[in-house]
């Protein structure tokens, strides 16, 4: 079972589908484009960073102007039409359980249909699902060793319920956006929102907005409101701005400083807190608006604005959030993968308490190009560990 359909999901399936294994894929969303479809509508080709074609289909030449929420889901949907990726959506998945197999499994290789859940309609599961009596399916894995029973991994989601032996996890991180608590916050007359619900700057015309975070978010909402407003730029460690681009050498070095991390069972490090602030066009335009100056984070929030432990405080109209995501793993919670350090710890792709779980897009492979060669990696090791089983499932 795949879980997600953005770079990471698509990707992972697009080797599911070159390896024979049977497979479904589930997405939450209404369409394709994972979670470009949710980025704000001013935020346009010519300011996106470090997008890395899916894995054997180019990034067809794009008008810079081109809302990227609009171009890049585009380029997703021609991708799942191109190589045949029958996406099951919208379906959200509540929860993902372990549960003892049947002393006989039906089907080799193959996914279960979903039990549905009453009052909701029949799915499509497309051409790569198979009924569970589908002994005889070609992408079926057998074996000629008996196989002992097995746990099976049931994944339950609001249009039913489906059963797997092994789960490719992409559910990223745009579904869990992450506010920090500060004394106050709930005494701030103005608006508070995080970048997850910023649809553009007109909004705030003619207003004094902080603005907190040091990523490429809060880069682009400092420039796109310094054109209608005034801000303030707060963040709890100064910024690192790059002079060029990544090398290589850099990229390998910001990979292996993350995988220690996930290998050690801590929560991931933020992209920024690694790599630093890249020479953008949004750096460029906020550095010409003047905004780039940095305040330390404040210490509590107040009816009118934001205030520090030495007395001193800023009005605002808004406090814009542009504090990030934590990975979306709320459903993987029956599994009890979690460390005592708060993260999960990882193998390669898989977790290292149970080697059926592969989270792609996590940890190390928290970008586009880190995703395509995640989706690879874990296709690779779920083939060989499913070719050991004379009656493997998986839904992927």
């Amino acid at each position: 079972m795949v879980i997600g359909a953005g770079q990471a999901g698509l990707s992972a399936a697009y080797h599911l589908r070159r390896s024979g294994l049977s497979f479904v894929v589930l997405d939450a969303d209404e369409g394709p484009g994972g979670a470009w479809r949710h980025r704000w509508p001013t935020l346009r080709m010519e300011a996106v960073h470090g997008i890395h074609e899916l894995p054997g289909l180019p990034v067809p030449q794009i008008e810079p102007a081109r809302p990227a929420f609009e171009a890049l889901p585009e380029y997703f949907a021609t991708y799942e039409r191109t190589f045949d990726l029958h996406i099951v959506r919208p379906v959200a998945v509540t929860a993902v359980r372990s549960t003892p197999a049947p002393d006989a499994t039906p089907g080799p290789g193959t996914a279960s249909r979903p039990t549905p859940t009453p009052g909701t309609p029949p799915l499509d599961n497309g051409p790569h699902a198979t009924d569970s009596h589908a002994a005889h399916s070609p992408n079926a894995i057998t074996t000629t060793q008996p196989r002992a029973s097995a746990d099976l991994l049931t994944i339950e989601t609001d249009r039913g319920t489906w059963t797997a032996r092994a789960l490719v996890n992409a559910t990223g991180t745009w579904r869990h956006p992450f506010i920090p608590y500060y004394p106050g916050a709930g005494e701030f007359r103005g608006r508070q929102l995080h970048m997850a619900d910023y649809r553009g700057p007109a909004e705030f015309a003619g207003r004094h907005v902080v603005v907190v975070g040091g990523g490429t978010s809060a880069i682009h909402a400092l420039a796109e409101i310094a054109e209608v407003g005034t801000t303030t730029w707060v963040t709890r460690r100064p910024p690192v701005f790059r002079d060029g681009e990544f090398s290589a050498e850099v990229g390998r070095s910001v990979v292996a400083r993350v995988e220690e991390r996930v290998r050690a069972g801590l929560p991931p490090e933020s992209v920024v807190a690694v790599t630093g602030l890249p020479p953008t066009a949004a750096v460029r335009a906020a550095r010409e608006h003047g905004v780039l100056t940095r305040l330390p984070i404040f210490d509590r929030i107040t009816a009118l604005g934001v205030e520090w432990a030495d007395g001193s405080s800023v009005r605002a109209d808004a406090i814009v959030w542009a504090t990030g995501f934590r990975a979306a793993l709320r459903h993987l919670a029956p599994l009890d993968l979690r460390e005592p350090g708060g993260g999960i710890r990882m193998d390669g792709t898989h977790t290292a308490r149970d080697p059926r779980i592969h989270l792609v897009g996590y940890g190390p492979s928290a970008s586009t190009i880190g995703a395509n060669r995640a989706g690879r990696a874990a296709v690779h090791d779920l083939k060989a560990l499913l070719s050991t089983e004379s009656t493997a499932h998986i839904a992927a």
